[in-house]
C-alpha cells in the first residue's frame, strides 16, 4: 500500500468529520430556540414569568410570510440531481484515466 494512499484517506477522513462539525454547527441554533407556549393573550407577544430575565413582553416579528413556490423547488432539484451526475460522471473518468494498465501475464 502506498503512503499516498494513506494520506489520501486520512484527507478524506478528516474531510468528512469538518463537513459534520459544519452542519451540527449550522443546525445547532435551530435545535436550542426558546419556544413560547400559547397564553391565550394577544398574537405574537411572549408570555412573562417564564424567565426571570423576561421582566417585559417580548414581541415577535414575522420574517417569512410566504414560502417558495413548488415549481422552484422542483427546479432546483432538478438541476442539482444534474450537477452531482456531472460530477460524477467526471470524477469516474479521472479515476479510470489514471488507473494503471493491465499487464498481461505470460
Amino acid at each position: 500500500m502506498s503512503i499516498i494512499y494513506r494520506y489520501r484517506h486520512a484527507v478524506r477522513v478528516l474531510a468528512v468529520f469538518a463537513c459534520t462539525l459544519l452542519g451540527v454547527a449550522a443546525s445547532a441554533p435551530a435545535a436550542f430556540a426558546m419556544r413560547f407556549e400559547d397564553s391565550g393573550g394577544s398574537p405574537g407577544v411572549a408570555p412573562t414569568g417564564l424567565h426571570p430575565t423576561f421582566s417585559h413582553p417580548v414581541v415577535a416579528h414575522t420574517v417569512v410570510t410566504g414560502g417558495m413556490p413548488a415549481w422552484q423547488l422542483t427546479v432546483i432539484a432538478a438541476v442539482a440531481s444534474l450537477l452531482v451526475a456531472t460530477i460524477a460522471v467526471v470524477v469516474h473518468r479521472v479515476r479510470v484515466a489514471h488507473r494503471e494498465g493491465i499487464v498481461a501475464a505470460t
